[in-house]
Order: structure tokens, then sequence, then C-alpha cells
């Protein structure tokens, strides 16, 4: 980690999120403890309507991302499953999946994928 770290501090392009030991029920579950905390401590005041999806992405574990919602999630090793994996942040993404392991996965799969991307029709939840 401190060799990948080190050769990529001058990089300003790409974001890289590393997700250890993470669980998307756990990360939602916790969010929930925490905004009834607050409003049991009176720091959210009024009603549940006071709840919305920004209060929520702010308790998340996301929250110091600056894209925490991924326009893209390329799948690898054949499984079509989220995987308890960022389940509030990929609402909206698009899923490729490859039967590909993840070291097997070349620059071309990549394009592939990118390739696929660019062809969908993003609706965002609309018809």
């Amino acid at each position: 980690m401190n060799l990948v770290e080190e050769k990529t501090k001058c990089n300003k392009g790409l974001h890289l999120i590393i997700a250890m030991n993470y669980s998307g029920r756990y990360d939602i579950l916790q969010a929930t403890r925490r905004i009834a905390r607050k409003f049991k401590d009176g720091i959210i005041v009024g009603d549940e309507d006071e709840i919305d999806e920004n209060v929520m992405e702010n308790e998340l574990q996301t929250n110091c991302a600056e894209f925490p919602c991924p326009d893209l999630v390329i799948r690898t090793s054949g499984e079509q499953r989220l995987s308890n994996f960022m389940l509030w942040q990929l609402a909206y993404s698009e899923l490729f999946f490859s039967n590909k392991n993840f070291p097997d996965f070349s620059e071309q799969d990549y394009v592939d994928a990118l390739v696929w991307f660019q062809k969908r029709n993003r609706r965002f939840g609309g018809v």
C-alpha cells in the first residue's frame, strides 16, 4: 500500500477508493443509527421529513469521497451480484459483468467496458 501511495501521490485524474472489510448493510445501519442519535440529541430538529438523501449520504462511510456514487461498476469473476458492496451508492450505477478474474482483466477488457457504458441510455430511475 505504501508503495502504491508513493508512486501515485502526484496523480490528479483518477480516484482510488479501497474498501477493506466494507459492508454496505453495515454502512446504512451505522448511518441510520447516527441520524437517530442526532435527532435524540437535538442536532437534527423537526420531524422525520428532515431526513433526506443528503442527510443519509453525509452519514455514510463514503462521505469523505469526492465522487461517492460511481457511474460504472465493473464486476469481474463471472459473479452477477453486488456482494453487499456500496448498496446505497450504487443505486444508479451501471453494472458491467465480466467472466474474467481481476488479474486477467486487460486494458482491452477495460476499453470494452467503457464502450459498453457509452452505449447505455442512463435514465437515473426515470422512464
